[in-house]
């Protein structure tokens, strides 16, 4: 066993199967980015008016990092390996033949740049220049995998170019003079603000089912995006999915697989493909409606919904992480039957999202099932 012994092993095939070893982010050094053609931050009654970059103050870094640090604490407490990134100066310009950036943004939310499936993690192509490089905060980790587990598939999806032809001209202006009924029409026509000229996708907008993985189409992910995973993944099917948002990025605070045969929905965010909700009633699975959310508004500073509430992390199938003040959320998956652990993160929320953004899955005993054997031609 000499040769073979090894200190890591990367294998995770859906949400929910134990969890063993997964990454945490920290708050570092944490930026508004600098504005740039992919994303336009201007949320003037939560401290971001149109044109605002910098460092997040730091008594709001520090508090950020405290939260992190006793999450970790406490998974490892449960006998959960722990990672963490290494951190650069995110507030460096950084640049390409293409472009030139005036900020990068953080390594608080592992989740949005590495998606694993089975023994692969595989890094996102990611959609904003200002995240272009945000993988190199991982590599430490990924080369140690590399070293220490043999059967470690390392990928890496092309790297985008990001020029102007990637983006669609003026889109945020014109978007701020839409009604809700032209936004929603948008949305269901899936025009958003990324072109099809390259593939484009974040991890966070791939939840996993073991065979199946649902990937929604978004402001940072896009057709052409999930066709390069299709491909990627032939063994896999792939579904692309969307939902009553008019803004949509990542699909953990919108859709949440708990265990197999229970699903948590965003209460407002319906899916708009009708195949979704077939596959899943033909496969047996029930899907709930989330609670209410404990916030009204969004954190300081914050560039995530409050639908944070719904963003967890299963530690396995009966034992779910929910964020420490979202009491009616807890109460409902109590009733559910879970182990319900209160993980106060709130104010992390400004730093890029919650407790399953804030992860990323390294290994998870189980293996690749077959959740949905009734498939839906076509979908």
């Amino acid at each position: 066993m000499a040769d073979h012994a090894r200190k890591t092993k990367v294998c995770s095939w859906n949400e929910w199967d134990p969890l063993k070893h997964v990454i945490v982010g920290r708050a570092d050094g944490t930026m508004i980015q600098a504005p740039e053609p992919a994303v336009e931050r201007e949320w003037p009654e939560y401290g971001v008016p149109l044109g605002t970059c910098g460092r997040l103050p730091r008594e709001m870094e520090d508090k950020a990092n405290e939260q992190l640090n006793n999450f970790a604490a406490m998974l490892e407490k449960r006998g959960i390996r722990v990672d963490r990134p290494t951190p650069i100066d995110f507030s460096q310009a950084v640049q390409t033949p293409d472009w030139k950036q005036a900020t990068m943004f953080g390594c608080m939310p592992p989740r949005d740049v590495l998606l694993t499936v089975g023994q692969e993690i595989l890094e996102a192509t990611m959609s904003y220049r200002s995240r272009w490089f945000e993988y190199l905060v991982y590599r430490p980790l990924l080369e140690q995998y590399f070293k220490e587990d043999a059967d470690f598939r390392w990928e890496a999806a092309p790297k985008p170019r990001l020029t102007e032809r990637t983006y669609k001209t003026d889109y945020w202006t014109r978007f701020k003079t839409w009604t809700e009924a032209e936004k929603l029409e948008r949305t269901q026509a899936r025009d958003w603000v990324l072109t099809e000229a390259e593939p484009c996708f974040d991890a966070a907008d791939v939840a996993r089912f073991g065979r199946d993985l649902l990937v929604q189409q978004s402001t940072v992910t896009n057709a052409a995006g999930i066709r390069w995973l299709r491909q990627h993944f032939p063994n896999h099917r792939i579904h692309a999915v969307i939902f009553k948002e008019d803004a949509p990025m990542h699909i953990d605070a919108t859709f949440v697989p708990l265990r197999p045969g229970l699903a948590l929905s965003n209460r407002l965010r319906k899916p708009l493909t009708p195949e979704m909700a077939e596959l899943f009633k033909k496969n047996d699975w029930e899907i709930i409606e989330c609670a209410k959310p404990a916030h009204d508004k969004k954190a300081k500073f914050s560039f995530c919904s409050v639908w944070l509430s719904m963003n967890m992390l299963i530690l396995d199938p009966k034992t779910v992480c929910v964020e420490a003040s979202e009491r009616e959320q807890m109460e409902q998956l109590d009733r559910r039957g879970f182990e319900v652990i209160p993980v106060p993160l709130w104010d992390v929320a400004a730093f890029g999202g919650g407790l399953h953004c804030a992860t990323a899955d390294v290994y998870r005993e189980g293996t690749c099932q077959d959740y949905f054997p009734h498939q839906i031609p076509g979908f």
